[in-house]
């Protein structure tokens, strides 16, 4: 009973990381959208998210301590080098949301993410690439995740995507994949390092200087941004990416890659309905559509999460 009490509690988590992550796409969304420049815009989010952890990183013991297992890892080489490159996915994630959400609202972009994303859990929790093993692809975890994609199916019925282009779906999609491989790999490194603070640090360092650099050679070939918006809102998504990575490599341990991954779902669509409805897209879908996809994704994660029966020894 406590361990199914743990597995709800880490469920929700991974509720909120998705809700989190819907925050985040329509905060970046919009600061690409004012700037005029994605790649600008990705670039900030993710500096701001660094000053933070590294202020935090600094002051905190958990996270001095965090980082000298890192340092030493590294040197013994007992942390490989693969374990350090999640933030590449993570700044092509945000790089993703400033380039396509304010024109396909958060609930398309959600739709091509989460594509990708339960493709990509399934396929990791079987070969055992995440920190919690090899976590069986049973019966109940399929259905669940042929449910979350079927919430994808009704997202896509309505007339929205007139004109979008596509590779604002294709993107979205490869990042959604890549999300799963960072969740893994962040779980893996957060054991290595004892430190859920340091991991996140790790992926904030990789994903900021891959993303100055990606808007240093964009500024160089169309120019600076010609206004710099005032709201502070606009630059609160390195914040909340600190937030919902660091709960994705306490969460992972708990629920496996496809069970995060599926949970993160509901949150995903289900804030992406309130977003869109509050501030609609141009190619927002409906908010009657969005609602009934998020209604058959949640349907798939309870499938997927909820265990039936017990087993005696």
């Amino acid at each position: 009973m406590a361990e199914r009490g743990t597995v709800g509690v880490a469920v929700g988590g991974a509720v909120l990381i998705g809700a989190l992550t819907a925050l985040q796409a329509r905060i970046n969304g919009s600061l690409g959208a004012e700037l005029g420049d994605g790649f600008v815009a990705a670039a900030v989010s993710f500096s701001s998210g660094l000053v933070i952890l590294v202020a935090l990183s600094t002051l905190i013991p958990e996270g001095r301590r965090g980082f000298g297992r890192l340092v030493a890892g590294i040197r013994s080489r007992s942390i490989p080098p693969w374990m350090l490159l999640g933030g590449l996915v993570g700044a092509f994630t945000v790089a993703s949301q400033g380039l396509t959400v304010a024109t396909i609202g958060v609930a398309l972009f959600t739709v091509g993410f989460v594509a990708g994303q339960t493709t990509g859990g399934l396929v990791l929790d079987r070969i055992g690439y995440g920190p919690a093993g090899v976590v069986p692809v049973t019966v109940r975890r399929l259905i669940g995740a042929l449910l979350a994609i079927a919430g994808v199916v009704v997202c896509l019925s309505g007339d929205s995507l007139g004109g979008v282009p596509l590779w604002m779906l294709v993107v979205p999609a490869v990042a959604g994949a890549g999300v799963a491989w960072q969740q893994g790999t962040n779980g893996r490194l957060r054991v290595r390092v004892e430190s859920p603070l340091t991991a996140t640090l790790v992926n904030f360092i990789g994903g900021t200087v891959v993303l100055l650099m990606a808007a240093g050679v964009h500024v160089a070939i169309v120019g600076v941004p010609h206004t710099v918006p005032s709201e502070p809102w606009l630059y609160l998504g390195g914040a909340v990416g600190v937030i919902y990575i660091f709960l994705s490599s306490v969460v992972v341990r708990r629920t496996g890659v496809l069970l995060l991954g599926l949970g993160s779902v509901v949150g995903l669509l289900t804030t992406s309905v309130l977003l869109d409805a509050l501030w609609p897209a141009p190619a927002a879908p409906s908010t009657v559509v969005a609602l009934l996809a998020a209604a058959v994704a949640i349907a798939g994660v309870v499938v997927a999460a909820v265990p039936v029966g017990h087993r005696r020894r």
